[in-house]
């Protein structure tokens, strides 16, 4: 993020203060996507608080990471003496920590799964360092942050060894929300408006620092022309960099997320497993659990079926728009975002984008609605084959419990939609087919989402709720 301030956050920076200004020992878990903040967030809110601070280094050896720990704890620890392991790299800080005076200690210890290297024994030590020491103090707050998710999962979330259990509190840092976008763009002087900063969104994904490489000075065009197709673009390799950052055998995981993007409303296991060609063992579970913990897809049931129907669904924007824009450039045109901005490409790509900004929103969505308190759960619908109907399909609905569907329809626009003749009549099909094949006795209320509302006209007045981006930035 540039500049010296936290946009956003503040669900996550009043907890992680509440955390460290506990009255007992805490081991603070704080994880998230590469790219997404989680070191920044930490720093701003501990400021020089922490009495030991180190970061682990990508791709080092075990002798190289001990030799960081060495002289990161000389700093702070002018005595200390080079470790041979990671036992008496945690026994000379628990001595340091030991002659500072009383009150509490925060230590941090950032990108913590590159510290795991290969029989370093990194975790045993750290549990041995805790369980042993730490916990029983009442004065540490240890905070330890990556972004290899599934290693954090593993090892420190869900460890089923000497940590087990002992992490005090958890932070999963997310990417920014719509809101949280529009106010980033506008603390840093953008002039963009509500489509605009949508359609970052739906490029980036609300990562903030794929935000920061952007200039003010560049329409929305021309800073995804810069960045993602011109030649040496900062984001052009972007994806590979992620996933690889993330999962440690990652290739498992591109293929299933590659399979999933060619299907909007998702794929179930069963064709998952037919396209990716993959063993359909606990791996592949383990593949799709590690993919929807980082937020990539997301596992729901469609309207009327059964646990065993369970579809996967891309939710990530970052990786949909890497799929229909940059594995797309095959002629490596360095205004390919420019150059397809009224094509049939944009369009489904935005179509589908403004779909799935829609459904990470469903919260703001349901706030517009007034029925947050309202209990219900978010599906999509298919219809079954028929004689003599066409098929239909309902992208976004809202079960309601006090009796009523929102039958969600969404449209990215330039300006107010206007409802044709041609909307009229796939609304029509579209509630006449789900009343006719699931017999729902609910009532059935037409919403449309879009940029700036709908614009009064002959076919408007099917339209009993509208939700504009505005509604959505709240």
């Amino acid at each position: 993020m540039m500049g010296q301030k936290v946009i956003g956050r503040e669900r996550e920076s009043k907890l992680l203060r509440e955390y460290v200004g506990s009255v007992r020992s805490e081991l603070i878990v704080v994880y998230g996507r590469r790219r997404v903040g989680k070191t920044f967030l930490i720093r701003e809110i501990l400021g020089n608080q922490a009495c030991f601070y180190m970061t682990g280094m990508e791709n080092a050896n075990m002798h190289d990471q001990l030799a960081n720990f060495y002289f990161t704890l000389r700093r702070y620890y002018p005595s200390a003496i080079q470790p041979r392991s990671w036992i008496e790299a945690f026994d000379q800080l628990q001595s340091y920590l030991e002659k500072l005076p009383k009150g509490p200690k925060i230590l941090w210890l950032d990108e913590l799964p590159w510290l795991d290297t290969v029989r370093s024994k990194f975790i045993a030590a750290l549990e041995r360092f805790w369980n042993g020491w730490a916990d029983g103090r009442g004065d540490i707050k240890l905070i330890v942050s990556g972004s290899a998710t599934s290693w954090m999962m593993d090892n420190i979330l869900c460890n089923r060894g000497g940590l087990h259990n002992r992490k005090t509190h958890q932070l999963y840092i997310a990417p920014f929300t719509l809101d949280e976008t529009r106010r980033y763009f506008k603390a840093f002087g953008f002039g963009y408006r509500e489509k605009e900063i949508a359609e970052c969104y739906m490029v980036m994904g609300g990562v903030p620092y794929y935000y920061s490489l952007m200039n003010a000075h560049e329409s929305v065009a021309q800073n995804i022309d810069r960045l993602f197709f011109a030649r040496h673009g900062e984001l052009h390799g972007e994806f590979d960099i992620l996933y690889r950052s993330l999962f440690k055998k990652a290739d498992d995981h591109i293929n299933v997320i590659s399979a999933i993007a060619k299907r909007n409303k998702g794929l179930t296991r069963k064709q998952l497993l037919a396209m990716t060609k993959l063993n359909n063992n606990h791996k592949f579970t383990r593949t799709l659990e590690e993919l929807e913990q980082c937020g990539f897809i997301r596992s729901y049931i469609p309207f009327e079926e059964t646990k065993r129907d369970v579809l996967f669904q891309l939710t990530d924007a970052f990786t949909l728009f890497h799929f229909h824009y940059s594995n797309a450039n095959k002629y490596q045109d360095e205004k390919f975002w420019s150059n397809s901005l009224n094509s049939p490409r944009y369009r489904a790509w935005s179509g589908y984008a403004f779909e799935m900004l829609c459904l990470n929103h469903v919260t703001q969505l349901k706030m517009a609605l007034g029925i947050t308190g309202v209990q219900s759960r978010v599906c999509c619908w298919s219809s079954k084959e028929e004689k003599g109907h066409d098929g239909a399909q309902i992208d976004l609905l809202i079960d309601r419990a006090d009796n009523t569907i929102n039958i969600c329809e969404m449209k990215f626009w330039r300006t107010e939609y206007i409802v044709s003749k041609a909307d009229d009549d796939d609304f029509n099909n579209k509630m006449e087919a789900f009343i006719r094949q699931t017999g729902t006795k609910k009532s059935l209320m037409l919403t449309l989402v879009t940029s700036y509302g709908v614009k009064p006209g002959k076919y408007s007045g099917q339209v009993q709720q509208q939700v504009t981006l505005r509604d959505l930035m709240k």
